[in-house]
C-alpha cells in the first residue's frame, strides 16, 4: 500500500467519496482527468516485452486497465472497505463475471429465489449450460439454506434487499453457513448501496453493483463493479476472465461514475428520507393492499433490516388492487413520476415488474417470488416528497375509479 493509499484509508466516508483515488497528472487539474485512450506506447521494445511479462506494473491496454478507471475503482474500493475493485461495462457484466470466473463444470451454485430477472436467467438457464448445478432457496428461510448447503457447493448468490420485493436476508447467518460448506458468497448490493450496507463486514466474499443505478444516479451511463478482499480470486480467476473476455468499462463512463460517487451520500440520504415519507403516505390507502419498505415496522424483516442496514433505502414496492389493469391505470395516471425500468436515479421512477424486469420468468415462478400482477416497484428520487405523494394520489384515484 502506498503512502497515499494509507492516508486515504484513514479518511471518513464523505471525504473518501470526494477525494478517494485521485491521482493528478503533471497538469495539476482540479477535476479527475479523463483518459480517452485505447492503448499506450513504450519507449523501447524491451519495455513492451517486460510489461507483457508482468515484470513491472504499467498501463498496457484499456481493456485491461485505464487511469480514469483506476480512479473510480480506487474510490469505490475505499468506500466499500475492499482491497480490490474491478469495473465492468454493466451491472450484469459484473454479476456474470463474479459468478462464472471461478466456476467450472461440476460445481454447484445455491441462490436465493428472489432475484432480478437477468440474474435469475444466469442462475436458472445459463450456468447449467456449462455443466454447473444450480439450486434456488427461499432466501429468508435459514433452514432451506442449511439443507442446501449440507451438500458440496462452490458459490452462493443473493440480493438483499431483493429486486423487486425488498426481501431482507440474514447475510451474516448465510455467510456462516456458506463458509462452513467451503463456498464463497457473492452478493448484489445494489438496492442497499455501499452506504447503507457493508456486506464484506458481514462476511460476504464478493460484492457486485450495477453502478448504472445509485452510483451514477443521474441516468447517464452504464457500468458495474466487483469488489473483494480475496487476492487469489482476483489474480487467478477474475483478472484473466475480464482481460480475455472484454467486458471493459469505458473511460468516459468511469469518469462519470467517479463524479457520481462525489454526491452519492447526499443523494442517497435525501432519497431515503423521501422514500420513508412516501411509504408512510401509501400505507393503508384505499386500493393499496400492501406496502413493502424495510424502514417501516410492518416490513416482514424489519428487525433484521435495522440490524444489517443503516437505513431503509430508496426503494418501495406496493400492491395495487385490480391486478395488471389496476396497476396500469395507476401508472398511466402519473404526471410527475416516470415509468421506467431503471432505478436509483435522481428522478423518481416506477415500473411494473411482471411485464418488464421479470416478465420472462413466467407467472408460476413470479408467484413463488411474491411478484403479483398488481405489484409496482418505485425508485424514489430527489423531488419534494409532497409532490411525489400528490402524484401517487393521482394513481390511487385512477385505480379506485
Amino acid at each position: 500500500m502506498t503512502d497515499s493509499q494509507t492516508a486515504q484509508s484513514s479518511w471518513r466516508e464523505a471525504t473518501r467519496l470526494v477525494r478517494g483515488g485521485l491521482e493528478r497528472t503533471p497538469f495539476c487539474e482540479t477535476s479527475e482527468a479523463l483518459f480517452m485512450t485505447s492503448g499506450y506506447v513504450y519507449a523501447t521494445a524491451e519495455e513492451a516485452e517486460s510489461a507483457f511479462k508482468g515484470e513491472h506494473k504499467r498501463y498496457i491496454y484499456s481493456r485491461y486497465a485505464n487511469p480514469t478507471l483506476s480512479i473510480f475503482e480506487s474510490r469505490l474500493a475505499l468506500l466499500e472497505g475492499a482491497r480490490f475493485c474491478r469495473g465492468t461495462a454493466s451491472g450484469m457484466a459484473a454479476v456474470f463475471a463474479a459468478l462464472i470466473a471461478p466456476l467450472k463444470a461440476g460445481d454447484r451454485v445455491v441462490a436465493a429465489r428472489a432475484l432480478f430477472g437477468s440474474c435469475h436467467f444466469i442462475i436458472a438457464d445459463l450456468l447449467p449450460r456449462f455443466g454447473i448445478q444450480t439450486e434456488f432457496v427461499d432466501g429468508t428461510d435459514l433452514g432451506q439454506w442449511e439443507r442446501a448447503l449440507s451438500r458440496p457447493a462452490s458459490t452462493v448468490f443473493l440480493e438483499t434487499p431483493s429486486n423487486p420485493t425488498l426481501e431482507i436476508i440474514d447475510l451474516a447467518a448465510v455467510c456462516t453457513l456458506t463458509h462452513a460448506a467451503g463456498a464463497r458468497v457473492v452478493i448484489d448490493n445494489v438496492f442497499a448501496t455501499p452506504l447503507l450496507q457493508k456486506p464484506l463486514e458481514l462476511g460476504a466474499d464478493v460484492v457486485v453493483y450495477s453502478t448504472t443505478k445509485h452510483i451514477d444516479g443521474q441516468g447517464r451511463s452504464l457500468g458495474g463493479a466487483i469488489l473483494t478482499n480475496d487476492a487469489a480470486l482476483v489474480d487467478d480467476h477474475l483478472t484473466p476472465f475480464l482481460r480475455h473476455t472484454g467486458p471493459a468499462l469505458s473511460p468516459f463512463n468511469a469518469w462519470l461514475l467517479a463524479k457520481g460517487l462525489e454526491t452519492l451520500e447526499i443523494r442517497v440520504r435525501r432519497q431515503g428520507e423521501n422514500a420513508a415519507a412516501v411509504a408512510d403516505f401509501m400505507a393503508g390507502r384505499p386500493g393499496i393492499s400492501r406496502v413493502l419498505y424495510p424502514g417501516r415496522a410492518d416490513h416482514p424483516q424489519h428487525d433484521l433490516a435495522r440490524r444489517q442496514m443503516a437505513g431503509g433505502g430508496t426503494m418501495i414496492a406496493f400492491d395495487v388492487e385490480g391486478g395488471r389493469d389496476g396497476a396500469f391505470r395507476f401508472l398511466n395516471a402519473l404526471e410527475l413520476i416516470d415509468i421506467s425500468n431503471n432505478l436509483g436515479d435522481a428522478k423518481s421512477l416506477i415500473t411494473h415488474p411482471a411485464t418488464t424486469t421479470h416478465e420472462r420468468i413466467g407467472p408460476v415462478e413470479r408467484a413463488r417470488m411474491g411478484i403479483g400482477d398488481g405489484l409496482l416497484r418505485l425508485s424514489v428520487g430527489l423531488e419534494d416528497a409532497a409532490d411525489l405523494c400528490d402524484d401517487l394520489a393521482r394513481g390511487i384515484a385512477a385505480t379506485n375509479g
